[in-house]
Parts: structure tokens; C-alpha cells; sequence
């Protein structure tokens, strides 16, 4: 076949050409084995400072979830509490351990804790949240408040020393 019967005008490049074509020559990828180090290194440390920043809740550093004056006050407002919520995750370690002391009645009564404080909890946080949403509602007017009232009453289950970003405020105290 001649390069004239081909459709495209133009012979079929070999497979090492067509290959050669795709490939993409970066001019700043790292060559020795030294630059890449470096460049692993800066990354880690990139990211160790973006970590930090969104650990301490800085605006810029903080994911769209959780930017905004309105979700500042909501992290604020739940930190500033004691919630039921953040001791359901504890009290169900010491839930599993009675579950295995083989006594019928206290596996019983541990279960029935369980899913006591769990109903409890889910019922205290739908509250939690109505009240939450109605306050934001009141002191950010402008602020759209879809999804702020499980905002809160997600960061009220989690405890308090792994929540992110880091609370803010200490315990009782009162928010304006």
C-alpha cells in the first residue's frame, strides 16, 4: 500500500513514534535522586503547614464545608458546650467490655445502656440542631443556614481533643 492510498494522506507512524508524541517532557519534574528528595520534603513540609493552619481553623486553610462566619459561630457555639453526643463513642467501649463478662443480666443492661444513650443522643442532637439553625438564622440573617444544624450536631458527636478544626474557645464559655 503507498502512502497515497492511505486516507489521512500520510503513513501510519510506528508505535515507538506514537508513543514519543504522547510523552510530556516536564521541564520542573526532578531528575537526580536528590532533587526528588528535596521535592518530597517540601511537599511534607507544604503540607505539614496547610495541616497546621486548618488546625487552627484559619479561614484560608479551612475546606468550603467549613469556611464562613456562620460555621465559625456553629464551631464555636458546640465547643463552648458539653453535649451528650461526644460521650456516646466512650461510654460504648466500656458498652463492649461488659459485653463480655459472661452475666446475662449485665450484657442485657450494657445493651440496653447502648441503645439507650444512642437514642438519647440522636433525640438530644435533632433538638441540638433546630436550636443551632434557629440561632444562626437570628444572628447571621444574610447566611443560608441548609445543612448548619447537622453541621453542628456532627462536631457535637466527635470528641472534643479529635475534633477539626481545634476548638477555639474553652468550655462555658459565653459567645455574643
Amino acid at each position: 500500500m503507498s502512502e497515497s492510498d492511505n486516507k489521512k494522506g500520510k503513513a501510519t507512524p510506528k508505535r515507538k513514534e506514537a508513543v514519543a508524541k504522547t510523552k510530556v517532557n516536564s521541564i520542573t519534574a526532578p531528575v537526580t535522586k536528590a532533587n526528588k528528595n528535596r521535592a518530597k520534603q517540601d511537599l511534607r513540609a507544604a503540607r505539614a503547614t496547610a495541616r497546621a493552619a486548618y488546625m487552627r481553623g484559619e479561614e484560608s486553610a479551612l475546606p468550603a464545608r467549613d469556611k464562613g462566619p456562620a460555621k465559625r459561630y456553629v464551631r464555636n457555639y458546640v465547643d463552648s458546650r458539653r453535649t451528650i453526643g461526644e460521650f456516646f463513642l466512650p461510654a460504648i467501649m466500656v458498652v463492649l467490655v461488659l459485653t463480655m463478662i459472661p452475666n446475662r443480666y449485665v450484657q442485657l443492661f450494657a445493651i440496653l445502656f447502648m441503645y439507650s444513650l444512642m437514642l438519647y443522643s440522636i433525640i438530644s442532637g435533632l433538638f441540638f440542631s433546630r436550636k443551632i439553625r434557629k440561632i444562626v438564622e437570628v444572628k447571621f440573617p444574610g447566611e443560608p443556614t441548609k445543612g448548619i444544624g447537622i453541621y453542628g450536631f456532627l462536631r457535637s458527636t466527635q470528641i472534643r481533643r479529635m475534633r477539626a478544626p481545634l476548638p477555639q474557645v474553652k468550655r462555658g464559655e459565653i459567645l455574643k
